[in-house]
């Protein structure tokens, strides 16, 4: 083990000696993306059957997954009321069946008594953390009243359940997770302070509902806006027992999904005319149909350019509210700039065109129908000068002139009636007079003193390596008598019959350097496999799991490794499942 430890520490230290020398790192822009990773975090406590009697967030929740696209768009759930009830890890979407596992998880909810609004957020935050791909755009969509009501007979303060959330609430910013908020005022109770603030921290938005009639329409802007999509109004229906015509027109051909939504309070009947005046078949390989209680819904997958024709027959006097929503696949790319520094007074001329793909779309047809805004931001006042581009066969084009500050920032923003999308910023530096050079010059480091120095930095470095060996043996030592904090609680779940043992919680303080799961479970022989999953105290008040047997491991719903050791932090939720009995182990390491 001393050996390793020598390796590992030369190895870090060529690196560390090698990196010194390389100090600056080119960031890399975020790439443009339409595919999203969304979880929908929703209070289940008993207050939200006054506030939802109909149950209408639920149909809602599976309004949005209904809009995910099958090419690969990821959904998670989360269902909580003062710790997480149920949840569902993101699934990718490629099928309609994966929409259906998803919609019948939600249906299987049930309500339960308190509330704590740290508790969901937290998990969708640790769930986006371990499946988050760079590829996405994640966002959390959090369905609640704002107000916390905890179980008196748990420890938990309302100091603690706010410090909870504020801290949630950091993470999610920190990893780039916007929060939309839902407040539902039914009753009105709603705490919007809490709410508006979650989201406005995060970059998100918060909507209020004052009935849960609204909360269709709010998911479905919610997923327009984070893909950078307009909802297109198409029509307000009143049913009258016949079909009536729609026109729905699709405006080219870069279009990836056309989704019509149409929500009402009955079951609608439609049909379909494609441009050339053929009547598609309902479902099919061009048109998914999905429905629920409070919606129907079809996808147009890579709709022919022209003018459709929706027909909608609806139940007498029923009112059918019909929008249009686009994806595309495209991407907004500025133009290359001739050079990175300018002199004051010159013009920067600036192009952006439209990529699908990785292929840059062209057609002064496709550009026409948009308008395009270059924003130049000066880094030195903060201010923002907007300039509208002009239209070419290749995309938009424009220029500006430099003013007195050192940098500038640029993008450009383009939109039509149906979707708008922005350019990564770049950075323009102004040049600046340069001083004229010293007449002396220094003198150069005479060559025979360069050995001396090796010598000095390796006497330097062998110094350090002894000093840190010391330092890990002291330290060694010290880990074999470092006591635990906090305490486990453990639930064990009969999968045969679904039945959970009331939670028990496990102080950790009667332990030094390291204790086995099996002890936690009273070195019950049932549970005999659970003697090589070991805990170890580790820094920052947590605990390291280290798993040496055959047990899967799950956390955040994903199975994960931790033969070599994994971190679990407080309020982690942590679920083992045995393969010598049907049984699952749940833990939660608290205060």
């Amino acid at each position: 083990m001393l050996k390793k430890w020598i390796s590992s520490f030369i190895v870090i230290s060529f690196i560390f000696f090698i990196s010194s020398s390389h100090l600056t790192q080119a960031a890399n822009p975020l790439n443009s993306t339409s595919r999203i990773e969304g979880m929908l975090v929703v209070d289940v406590s008993n207050s939200m059957k006054s506030s939802d009697p109909r149950n209408i967030s639920s149909e809602a929740m599976k309004m949005f997954i209904d809009m995910a696209s099958i090419n690969g768009d990821k959904v998670g759930v989360i269902a909580y009321s003062d710790t997480v009830m149920r949840e569902k890890s993101l699934v990718k979407i490629s099928s309609l069946q994966d929409k259906q596992d998803l919609k019948d998880f939600i249906d299987s909810v049930e309500r339960y008594s308190y509330t704590d609004l740290s508790t969901g957020l937290y998990e969708a935050v640790k769930i986006l953390d371990a499946s988050h791909e760079k590829d996405y755009l994640p966002l959390i969509v959090l369905l609640a009243d704002g107000n916390n009501e905890l179980d008196p007979k748990k420890s938990k303060t309302l100091q603690q359940a706010e410090d909870d959330l504020n801290q949630a609430v950091a993470s999610a910013k920190a990893n780039g997770y916007p929060i939309y908020t839902i407040g539902l005022n039914a009753n009105g109770m709603l705490n919007k302070d809490v709410l508006s603030n979650v989201a406005t921290s995060t970059n998100g938005k918060f909507f209020e509902a004052n009935s849960p009639e609204k909360l269709p329409a709010i998911l479905s802007e919610i997923f327009a806006n984070h893909l950078k999509l307009k909802i297109v109004p198409v029509n307000r229906l009143v049913g009258n027992g016949d079909f009536q015509d729609i026109k729905i027109n699709v405006p080219n051909e870069n279009v990836l999904e056309a989704t019509i939504s149409l929500i009402s309070s009955q079951p609608v009947q439609v049909n379909l005319v494609n441009p050339s005046g053929l009547e598609l078949p309902i479902p099919s390989n061009q048109v998914l149909f999905l429905k629920s209680k409070a919606y129907s819904m079809l996808k147009l997958i890579k709709p022919s350019q022209g003018e459709w024709t929706l027909k909608v027959k609806g139940v007498l006097e029923d009112r059918i509210d019909i929008n249009l929503i686009f994806n595309y696949d495209l991407q907004l790319k500025l133009g290359p700039i001739a050079k990175q520094s300018y002199k004051t007074g010159e013009s920067v001329k600036i192009s952006a065109f439209l990529e699908d793909n990785g292929k840059t779309i062209t057609g002064k047809e496709i550009y026409q129908s948009m308008k395009a805004t270059l924003f130049v931001k000066d880094l030195g006042n903060g201010k923002t000068e907007k300039i509208t581009l002009s239209v070419e066969e290749q995309g938009f084009t424009g220029e500006f002139k430099i003013g007195n500050s050192a940098n500038y920032e640029v993008l450009v923003k383009a939109e039509d009636n149906s979707f708008f999308r922005e350019t990564d910023p770049q950075m323009i530096t102004v040049q600046k007079s340069v001083a004229a050079p010293q007449s002396a010059l220094p003198s150069p480091i005479k060559e025979e003193n360069s050995l001396p120095l090796v010598y000095v930095a390796l006497g330097m470095l062998s110094a350090l390596l002894l000093t840190v060996l010391i330092f890990i043996l002291l330290a060694k030592r010290k880990e074999m008598k470092r006591s635990f904090s906090g305490q486990i609680v453990i639930e064990i779940k009969d999968e045969d019959s679904g039945e959970r043992t009331n939670p028990h919680y496990k102080k950790l303080k009667d332990f030094q350097g390291k204790f086995r799961l099996h002890q936690l479970l009273a070195l019950s022989p049932e549970f005999a496999e659970t003697d090589q999953i070991i805990f170890k105290p580790a820094s920052n008040d947590r605990l390291l799991l280290v798993n040496n047997s055959d047990c899967t491991i799950e956390k955040g719903g994903r199975a994960i490794d931790a033969k070599k050791g994994r971190e679990v932090k407080r309020n982690d939720r942590i679920r083992i499942i045995l393969k010598k009995v049907n049984k699952s182990i749940y833990l939660e390491y608290i205060s």
